[in-house]
């Protein structure tokens, strides 16, 4: 099939009339007029990939930590209705016996509907108690290499990233051991500037929710912001309007460029649903308008979804429209090692795409080639 007359995303981060011809899922050919921008025709269709959603928790009741026979298809199957396509939802720091169940669920995942499932972002427990936000301090240990191995397998290889505090006790030793096997993202840490810079130099290249559970950016102790700034690595903004101000997001994306911002949701379970009491790694979260909180008040999540964060950052943050869509889909897809087969719209890639209008509105999701919105 094809996709006629619309403007397509280029790998350049431009948008270019022209159209996208799919077969078996899918990107055969681009076919581009060599006209650059639209010549403002109010029924002009943006195309763009399909976003990815590297961290986020659970949707529509279901959390990733249920492991639950249906959980992760619940989570695909709304996530590819609001045109995140694929998907790499985040654990929380559970008990160690839970997560060995969580991830025997995971490894047993075969799913055929809905977003494409890419793995998990292992989300504690190897974090810090004293910035551990919305995670259970209870559960929270040192790293450790073999309970990853062994995590790792029993999800059938499928862990991607894996936070850590990188001043706690090990941390350094962790980083070095796994760093060619997964991803190390720096996360719920109270690490100052040397100590984020060793972490990089020992192999982490990420950063979890920049700015939440860390320190502040400050301009004598610059923390894990000014070391991920230094050390170019990838970092995360969940960009709800609720956790950073559009001040902040907007010299974020000065700072880091396009290409190293990666937007998340970091949705709970509350997502696409009404105000109530909730859950998040067994804690009781109670969801008003768009907040959501734990008892002391902290914040649990998001309850939003990664179409309505890039929604956010155009339309009430000031970022270009080019410069969101590539941080929603081109670089956390490059960030875990997925942009060989989504992120962008290129011949040989998944046939993820999405139909948005000028006031970004989904009009058609395309997962595999498969329209999913009509």
């Amino acid at each position: 099939m094809e996709i006629n007359n619309v403007l397509v995303y280029t790998e350049q981060h431009k948008f270019v009339r022209g159209s996208i011809e799919l077969d078996n899922g899918i990107i055969r050919k681009i076919a581009l007029a060599g006209e650059d921008g639209d010549n403002g025709d109010n029924d002009v269709l943006y195309a763009i990939p399909g976003l990815v959603d590297i961290h986020f928790h659970g949707c529509m009741g279901a959390d990733l930590c249920d492991a639950e026979p249906d959980t992760i298809r619940t989570l695909a199957e709304y996530e590819a209705g609001q045109g995140v396509t694929t998907i790499c939802p985040a654990t929380m720091t559970m008990p160690v016996a839970e997560l060995r169940k969580i991830m025997a669920n995971i490894g047993a995942y075969r799913g055929d509907t809905g977003a494409h499932f890419a793995g998990v972002n292992m989300e504690g427990p190897f974090i810090s108690a004293a910035n551990k936000g919305a995670q259970a301090a209870d559960n929270i240990i040192p790293c450790d290499v073999e309970l990853f191995r062994e995590l790792n397998k029993l999800s059938g290889d499928r862990i991607r990233l894996v936070d850590i505090a990188p001043e706690e006790p090990g941390a350094m030793e962790f980083i070095e051991a796994v760093r060619d096997e997964v991803v190390v993202s720096l996360a719920h840490t109270g690490a100052d500037y040397d100590t984020a810079m060793e972490a990089f130099q020992k192999g982490a290249n990420h950063v979890t929710h920049m700015f939440n559970g860390m320190q502040p950016f400050h301009h004598r102790n610059p923390g894990v912001q000014g070391a991920a700034a230094d050390a170019a690595a990838y970092v995360e903004l969940i960009c709800d309007g609720v956790h950073i101000h559009p001040a902040m997001v907007r010299a974020v994306f000065r700072l880091f460029g396009s290409g190293r911002v990666c937007l998340i949701s970091d949705s709970m379970r509350a997502a696409g649903l009404a105000d109530g009491e909730y859950t998040l790694g067994g804690q009781a979260v109670t969801v008003r308008g768009k907040r959501a909180v734990l008892a002391n008040g902290s914040l649990a999540g998001s309850v939003t979804n990664l179409m309505n964060c890039l929604r956010t950052v155009v339309l009430e943050m000031g970022i270009p429209l080019e410069q969101a869509v590539q941080s929603a889909t081109e670089t956390p897809a490059r960030s875990v090692g997925l942009f060989d087969r989504c992120g962008s719209i290129a011949p040989g890639k998944q046939a993820d795409i999405v139909l948005l209008d000028r006031e970004l509105k989904i009009r058609q999701v395309f997962v595999g080639g498969r329209a999913i919105v009509q």
